[in-house]
């Protein structure tokens, strides 16, 4: 079975329910770079007043994922060759280091549940889902860098992976990929070998050699 996006609490207050949606329509690329949104149209989509809809918006432009101007214009960011060389890196530092951190505890189990979500990436991609695709690869690699126990490590990679959402559905139109992602394959041998040096390897292969053909 695929995964779903996780759900939120009904019971959840109005701001914290309007972000934690919001974030993960940006995450998974539903939202595409440079499009512009209003505080309005927010509140009107969740059904919630302008205050909650602000406060949600005020969150995500901390974070990144939003660009808020001085006349108030909100929008995801449109990234610059730099910006984008920039967070390739961070994915090359930190998400190698999870996933040596994690080797010790990849168990049989985690390594059959890396295979099925690697599995629903392929679905994915023969339906040509954009936002699909890149729910499931974040999955695939967040399920792994649970087991590194490691935090706050964790919530800087998540932060990278929100600013770079929207690119990352302007990356998969460019890329009109149709087979399996090889770094992924190479990632669960290395996890079932415990070679951590090919582990580390394949993790900043996957993470960087994709965003890097975006920059023109």
């Amino acid at each position: 079975m695929l995964s779903q996006p996780r759900a939120i609490d009904p019971s959840t207050p109005a701001h914290e329910r309007v972000y934690r949606t919001l974030r993960q329509r940006i995450m998974h690329g539903e939202i595409g770079p440079g499009e512009a949104l209003t505080i309005r149209g927010i509140g009107k989509n969740f059904d919630v007043s302008m205050t909650p809809a602000r406060e949600a918006v005020r969150r995500l432009a901390a974070e990144g994922a939003l660009f808020l101007s001085s006349s108030g214009r909100v929008s995801t960011p449109e990234l610059s060759n730099e910006r984008i060389e920039e967070l390739a890196t961070l994915r090359a530092l930190l998400e190698p280091e999870l996933a040596s951190r994690a080797l010790p505890r990849a168990h049989f189990a985690l390594i059959e549940r890396l295979e099925a979500i690697n599995n629903g990436v392929s679905q994915m991609i023969a339906r040509h889902d954009a936002t699909g695709y890149i729910r499931m690869n974040l999955e695939f690699h967040r399920t792994l860098y649970l087991r590194a126990q490691a935090p706050a490590m964790l919530a800087m990679t998540e932060t990278v992976w929100l600013q770079l959402g929207p690119t990352m559905r302007a990356l998969y139109g460019r890329l009109n990929r149709t087979d399996p992602p090889h770094n992924h394959r190479l990632i669960l041998a290395a996890l079932k070998a415990g070679d951590e040096p090919g582990l580390r390897l394949a993790i900043r292969s996957d993470a960087t050699q994709g965003l890097r053909l975006l920059k023109g």
